[in-house]
């Protein structure tokens, strides 16, 4: 758990891009998430989650 720390990144922008990345891996994965879920991840990480949502199922309505 020794992660380095980039001088000048808060620490709650570091945990959304390690969120984000998350998100992205679970959706190249092909993970099943129910629109609940998806919109679980939206609340929590905003509109970069919605787009990168969107990337993957462009057919969904969130």
């Amino acid at each position: 758990m020794d992660k380095q720390r980039n001088p000048g990144v808060s620490r709650d922008n570091s945990i959304s891009d390690e969120g984000l990345e998350r998100l992205e891996k679970h959706l190249k994965g092909g993970t099943k998430m129910t629109q609940m879920v998806l919109e679980q991840w939206i609340k929590r990480y905003g509109e970069p989650a919605r787009v990168l949502i969107k990337q993957y199922w462009p057919e969904l309505e969130l």
